[in-house]
């Protein structure tokens, strides 16, 4: 197994939290704060914590709008979030078929 292919992951998309929003929003055009906050099981202050690391990457956008007079967030990846993760994907999926060969 090659070590370096560890050094190329995305520290950034690598955390297991930024990694699960990552994956939730690759899989939908959009998701609501609330709806990624109880999918995920986070906190408020952690779920923020982790949106504004991916939002200054340039992973994700984030719209605030309003929804019957309340405030509604909602999260979504960008082109350079969707092409990083995929890139990431396709990193991770060759450090596995690397590790079943030995």
């Amino acid at each position: 197994m090659n070590p370096e292919s560890f050094q190329q992951l995305d520290k950034v998309i690598h955390e297991k939290s930024r990694m699960a929003i990552m994956s939730m929003l690759a899989a939908s055009p959009d998701m609501s704060f609330t709806e990624l906050r109880d999918a995920l099981n986070m906190t408020d202050g952690n779920l923020t914590t982790h949106i504004r690391t991916l939002q200054k990457a340039g992973y994700i956008a984030v719209a605030k709008s309003f929804q019957d007079n309340r405030p509604l967030t909602t999260c979504s990846l960008t082109e350079e979030g969707r092409a990083a993760f995929a890139g990431y994907v396709n990193l991770l999926e060759g450090i596995v078929k690397e590790a079943r060969k030995s």
